[in-house]
């Protein structure tokens, strides 16, 4: 079992991909309060530490570092932008505007809208959020600060414009604000005030959304925002109120500010970039930090239109966030050079320090050359993302049995003491809006091999994958290890060098290049075997330049854990709509004969065959199994082969007519049908139904899919010694399948 880490414990790290490919380098960032540790490269074959299993089982590779000397690493989240060369801001006299939505005004915290401020120094100019909620401007020099306050609060989710100048020469400092809302009846509010001494210093850099600290650390922020922000602008002097009103009305800020005008930031434009675009006459480009969400709504949205594509000039906000994290930024401790003959396979950097041991996965991937097996294991490491740091909690899992106990991980209870490693396509941030974007460059402590899932009391995703490839050991078949990643990056051309694809158990998050890879080549004689549930599910895309990034917007349909605003469901990074595949007409069921039907947990059950699977064409899938019903019904999982979350066939959704259902698990009590079944009627009656299909596909062109509907069917795969149903079942389906 993972060992409970103390308060002040710690030993963990993360990995700068999540796969590799032969003659390629690999490295390791790693945090301890030990003083040193020791470090190997381990082939994972299975983590599973129940006592029914195999047990915990892994081959030595190769010994990084025998000592290496530790050290704590901090992480620093919250997004922003910043604009790395000051000398543009270097000004006397001057005039700070934007329009401004926060999301949590009286959050307690001082938080930072725009400018060149550096908090330990005070020093340098700004535009802020105090703890109260009320709007500041302030500028700073040798310890001297100037600052104006108003005097009215701002209001969480209402658009405001915001200005605050300063005039050098009459020594006076104003702060202007105006709602946008038409019931916001308190009108334009504006205080000046004359300041006896008016010194403008400089803070390290520009930034929007958040303050500087120090310059040697440009990826931390201090006094994070948590809100929109829209159309910020700089002029070199204080503009009057006339043309302050200008602005608010929407006059070009080149044409109120004229010569004075430094810079004004279009959010509308390179939406899928990281590079944020200067309209003004420096053309002072800024780069976001920790991922900041594009494509949302702007002061100017009107509803008409959703695409943010479509109409640019209504989307020209962005979304910050306090507890953003895209990348930690921890320096690199340990690398390895993956040799050029090692298997491909599931591998993990295994780190100790007395009685504290960590695993940090990753995949070697096949080399581009030499022999291939004709069997790949695909892993559905986006899926993995989507889950990472996930922090629902007791609310994730409703649908149980009222005894069912959840069983926490020692890592989740670690990870509850770092909220600073971010969270998942799970969770909401801190304002309570939908987090959208995952990264793989941080620390991920349930991305382990040992984690055990608190739903099912049984490892999950990457821990659960383990159960197939270690069941693929024991059988002596040769075969290859790709993730997601390397799938959207290299598309139908990867899977062409293979026979059959084996998914893990759990596909859930997949691309529009991904499935359109699998859907072509399984048409022309590819052979798939889905052995997981609720795959093919959510439309995800990976952001352009950052490609450990992923991206899912919730929409409104779906099992969703939270949805998204009105008019923000598009992505960024591709512009597609997000939601469902069934919603985009990639249902599924046309790929693999079912599609997600229900969840739960507490619970598993057997399979039943049906009458079909007794005809020549299915029957040899059950090939020395005696059975006809209670085929699984055992397993490290619940209990059971079929569990966790359940795939259905129906015609009506697009399960082919020549599907062959050769076996349906029981109605599982207590699991919550989905909620796009549960709320669908044909004939005025609901169709949905918590059950797991077991579905055989042939296609004219020696195509075949054969899926089983459980995201718990590999956990029984070891049972008496290999020597079980779901082990015959899986092999002959293998063997068919190679042959």
């Amino acid at each position: 079992m993972n060992a409970p880490l103390a308060d002040d414990k710690e030993l963990t790290g993360y990995a700068n991909r999540l796969s590799v490919g032969p003659s390629e380098t690999i490295q390791f960032m790693i945090s301890t309060s030990e003083s040193g540790y020791d470090a190997e490269i381990v082939r994972m074959i299975h983590a599973d530490e129940n006592p029914h299993s195999p047990g915990l089982t892994e081959q030595p590779v190769a010994s990084i570092v025998a000592r290496q000397a530790g050290r704590r690493q901090q992480t620093y989240p919250g997004s922003f932008l910043i604009v790395d060369d000051p000398q543009p801001f270097e000004l006397t006299s001057l005039t700070l505007s934007a329009w401004i939505a926060p999301t949590v005004p009286a959050a307690g915290r001082e938080q930072a809208i725009m400018g060149c401020w550096t908090t330990p120094a005070r020093s340098g100019f700004g535009l802020f959020v105090d703890e109260e909620g009320y709007l500041n401007f302030r500028l700073g020099s040798g310890g001297t600060v100037a600052e104006v306050r108003a005097v009215q609060p701002l209001r969480a989710q209402e658009w405001v414009f915001v200005a605050g100048s300063c005039d050098a020469t009459e020594r006076m400092v104003a702060l202007e604000q105006c709602s946008l809302s038409p019931w916001d009846r308190r009108g334009l509010s504006r205080v000046e005030r004359e300041v006896g001494e008016l010194r403008v210093g400089m803070g390290e850099s520009f930034r929007i959304g958040g303050a500087g600290v120090t310059r040697e650390a440009p990826h931390r922020v201090s006094l994070p925002f948590d809100g929109k922000i829209d159309n910020p602008c700089v002029f070199a002097r204080p503009l009057s109120a006339a043309e302050l009103g200008r602005l608010r009305d929407d006059e070009a800020p080149a044409s109120v500010g004229g010569a004075s005008l430094v810079a004004t930031w279009d959010f509308a434009l390179n939406q899928h970039s990281t590079t944020i675009l200067d309209v003004g006459p420096s053309a002072l480009r800024a780069r976001a930090v920790n991922m900041p969400t594009r494509a949302v709504t702007g002061r100017k949205w009107k509803g008409a239109e959703v695409d943010f594509r479509l109409v640019p000039e209504e989307y020209s906000a962005i979304h910050f966030h306090s507890d953003d994290l895209e990348d930690a930024k921890w320096d690199s401790d340990l690398e390895w050079t993956v040799p050029s003959g090692l298997r491909s396979g599931v591998y993990a950097a295994k780190i100790s320090a007395g009685d504290q041991i960590d695993h940090i996965p990753f995949v070697v991937r096949p080399g581009g050359r030499g022999e291939r097996p004709e069997i790949v294991v695909l892993l559905p490491t986006f899926t993995y993302l989507a889950y990472a740091n996930e922090r629902v909690g007791d609310s994730y899992q409703t649908c149980t049995p009222p005894d069912w106990v959840l069983h926490y991980d020692p890592l989740d209870r670690y990870l509850e003491r770092h909220p600073e490693f971010g969270k998942s396509l799970y969770d909401v941030h801190d304002d309570q809006s939908g987090v959208c974007y995952s990264s793989a460059l941080r620390p991920i402590p349930n991305l382990r091999p040992r984690y055990r899932t608190r739903n099912v009391n049984a490892p999950r995703h990457l821990a659960g994958d383990l159960y197939l490839i270690d069941w693929l050991e024991a059988k002596q078949f040769a075969y290859d290890v790709i993730t997601d990643g390397d799938l959207d990056d290299d598309g139908r051309d990867l899977l062409n060098k293979y026979r059959t694809l084996i998914t893990g158990s759990h596909p859930e998050y997949v691309t529009s290049r991904m499935f359109e890879s699998l859907e072509s080549w399984v048409h022309d004689g590819g052979r798939m075997m889905y052995l997981g549930g609720n795959g093919f599910y959510w439309v995800t895309s990976v952001h352009p330049e950052r490609r450990h990034v992923i991206e899912v917007r919730r929409g409104r349909a779906g099992s969703r854990p939270w949805e998204s605003q009105p008019g923000e469901e598009h992505h960024s990074t591709t512009g597609e709509p997000g939601g469902l595949w069934r919603y985009r007409g990639k249902i599924p069921n046309r790929l693999t004969g079912i599609a997600y039907a229900a969840e739960g947990g507490g619970v598993s059950s057997g399979y039943t065959r049906t009458a079909a699977s007794y005809d020549a064409e299915a029957s040899w899938v059950f090939t020395g199994v005696s059975k006809e019903r209670d085929i699984g019904a055992f397993g490290l999982v619940m209990g059971g082969s079929a569990g966790d979350e359940l795939d259905r066939a129906d015609p009506f959704l697009g399960t082919p007519d020549d599907a062959i259902v050769v076996a349906s698990s029981d109605v599982l009590p207590y699991y919550c049908v989905s909620l796009e079944d549960n709320r669908a009627f044909r004939g005025g009656r609901p169709v949905g139904e918590a059950r797991a299909d077991m579905v055989l596909l042939r296609g004219s062109n020696g195509g075949a899919v054969f899926s089983v509907g459980s995201i718990s069917w590999c956990g029984s795969l070891s049972h008496n010694g290999y020597d079980n149903d779901v082990s015959t079942v899986t092999e002959n389906v293998l063997r068919g399948f190679v042959s």
